[in-house]
């Protein structure tokens, strides 16, 4: 059973938000006005089909984006270069079957070739049931991730584990090509592709 990962299309915007919204509380619900905002301006939003059904859709954004989430906002006062995935759903009868890490993997593999890290976070309290967080925080530690804080959304009021993960391929690739990859297709961007200024440093 094969799992594509590609482009959102305009037309599953409806199908992502009604799967976001279900999600429960380990996912923030949006409207079709934050949804669209995404749409037109995330660096990376992708989908998932499994057996030509759609099971899944993920988000990400650069350090340079307007985003005005919290949780963006903690990283990127502490960190200069990084990509940050907002958010990944699954359909609920599809999870453990792969698709999330099929997601992690295409978002790693867009995100090592332009940033120096990989950066998300995971709800501590999720909702009535805290323990729905350790499966999550196990997933994201099998896959690198290592904690680098918590902090407390003041939007919500849920508390929340800071991940990173240090892209290896990162350096070798900014040595070797600089801020320009070489135009070839399986290296072009899932949706903007910025050219990017050379890393300064990261932060500690």
């Amino acid at each position: 059973m094969s799992i594509v990962i590609r482009d959102v299309r305009e037309h599953e915007l409806d199908s992502v938000l009604a799967l976001n919204n279900a999600a429960g509380p380990t996912i923030l619900p949006f409207d079709q006005p934050r949804l669209r905002h995404f749409f037109d301006t995330a660096e990376y939003f992708r989908v998932a089909e499994r057996n030509g059904t759609f099971v899944g859709f993920m988000i990400g954004v650069g350090n340079h984006a307007d985003h005005d989430s919290s949780n963006f906002r903690w990283f990127a006062e502490r960190y200069p270069d990084f990509f940050y995935i907002d958010r990944i759903v699954v359909a609920s009868r599809r999870r453990g079957g792969g698709v999330g890490r099929a997601f992690y993997a295409d978002a790693q593999s867009y995100a090592e070739l332009r940033y120096p890290q990989l950066a998300c976070e995971v709800f501590l309290d999720a909702g009535s049931d805290p323990s729905r967080a350790d499966p999550a925080l196990l997933f994201h530690g099998s896959f690198g991730f290592r904690e680098v804080g918590q902090q407390l959304m003041a939007e919500t009021g849920l508390r929340t584990s800071m991940l990173m993960k240090d892209l290896c391929s990162y350096p070798w690739v900014r040595e070797t090509y600089g801020a320009h990859l070489p135009d070839v297709p399986w290296l072009t961007a899932p949706r903007i592709a910025p050219q990017l200024p050379l890393a300064t440093g990261v932060g500690a």
